[in-house]
């Protein structure tokens, strides 16, 4: 136990209990939910465990130290006095990310600023000299949360959120993140063990969220760095050994994944970054309208998408949505169709009853998850009929 200590992963509204099963089944122990946010146990390795193979978390927070503060003195004090030569040198870089929850400290960027002066003061006052900010590939980053009269230091194991998987060179008018993408599959019951359709996939995140999930491949496999390979306990060779057996927990997949789009660009962009993704083997994109298109194959199919929402591509929203609704009724029969829209009236309109609805946040904008069951109808049994005559 001497080694374990405490994290704090970091997730989208909603997320919690994803993230929480996450981390269940890669082993962490004392697992707690909170908002926004899971914490856990674990030690060195698990932390790179942790952020190589979790699908929900956007940051791996390592807590630092605790202390209740009265004001931007106080702050300054209390951080100038910690041990900070331990962790970095003064030729390193450093960059400090703050969120603020108080009625008595307002302003995130100057607590930024303060907690920066008082861990380059300390530097200046026994070495003479300072440590220079990197605010996108510093040496550590430092997360100040402040929540009332109370301020949480931590360190930063990720870096970069951990939405920025590594293969996403192409986007679209309105790409969707990847940690929402792999959450909404996860909250879809995606398994890998049907076949999978997004019939506006956009630049292919879906696509290839869902191609991970279903052979199990670590989601963070493709990225460049992580923060703590700059740290001072950075252990290469334990990272390589955790990077090996994940890897050995590669999944066979034996269904289809296809993607569909309307635009030649978009079209293009998927298949771009599914190569970056290394995922061509199971993935295949086509143009193709939805509204003009049928179910392919008569087993189960899993679908998943993000329609527009009106909110940043001109659509007639009701017309658009009303299209959805009647291409699955009629030409799906035997799928589990799920969507996410923060256009709350357009889903009036699909003409279909939700049998889920889930509230969740695609950035600031306030959503809703649908599933829809398009069962095997009267389509199906016209086909068995034509055939069998």
């Amino acid at each position: 136990m001497g080694n374990n200590f405490e994290m704090v992963a970091k997730t989208l509204f909603g997320f919690e209990p994803l993230l929480a099963k996450e981390l269940r089944d890669l082993g962490a122990m004392d697992i707690t939910e909170g908002t926004r946010n899971v914490r856990f146990v674990g030690d060195k390795g698990f932390m790179y465990k942790a952020n190589l193979c979790l699908r929900t978390a956007i940051k791996i927070l390592k807590p630092f130290k605790s202390f209740r503060i009265k004001s931007e003195d106080d702050l300054y004090r209390e951080v100038n006095a910690l041990p900070w030569e331990e962790f970095m040198e003064v030729t390193d870089t450093l960059a400090i990310d703050a969120t603020v929850h108080s009625e008595k400290f307002t302003h995130s960027k100057y607590i930024a600023q303060k907690t920066k002066d008082a861990i380059v003061d300390r530097f200046r006052d026994k070495f003479g000299e300072r440590p220079d900010v990197d605010l996108d590939f510093p040496t550590l980053r430092v997360n100040v949360h402040i929540e009332n009269d109370y301020c949480n230091l931590s360190f930063d194991s990720s870096g970069q959120s951990l939405h920025k998987r590594g293969y996403k060179t192409a986007t679209n008018i309105a790409p969707i993140n990847e940690v929402l993408a792999a959450g909404l599959l996860l909250l879809s019951g995606w398994d890998g063990q049907c076949d999978f359709l997004d019939p506006m996939c956009g630049s292919g995140t879906i696509l290839i969220e869902a191609a991970m999930i279903a052979a199990n491949i670590p989601p963070n496999l493709n990225r460049k760095e992580f923060a703590f390979e700059k740290w001072k306990d950075w252990d290469v060779d334990l990272y390589e050994k955790i990077e090996e057996s994940v890897l050995k927990k590669f999944r066979d997949f034996h269904f289809t994944i296809t993607g569909y789009d309307t635009a030649p660009s978009a079209v293009h962009k998927a298949i771009d970054n599914i190569e970056n993704a290394n995922l061509s083997e199971f993935i295949k994109v086509e143009q193709q309208d939805f509204f003009e298109s049928e179910k392919q194959l008569e087993r189960h199919l899993h679908m998943v998408f993000n329609p527009p929402y009106g909110e940043r591509l001109d659509v007639n929203m009701p017309v658009f949505y009303k299209r959805i609704g009647d291409t699955l009724k009629q030409n799906y029969p035997g799928t589990e169709a799920w969507f996410i829209t923060s256009n709350l009236d357009a889903i009036k309109h699909v003409g279909l009853r939700p049998s889920r609805k889930i509230k969740l946040f695609n950035g600031a904008l306030e959503s809703k998850f649908l599933k829809y069951e398009i069962y095997e109808g009267t389509k199906k049994i016209h086909k068995l009929e034509n055939r069998e005559s």
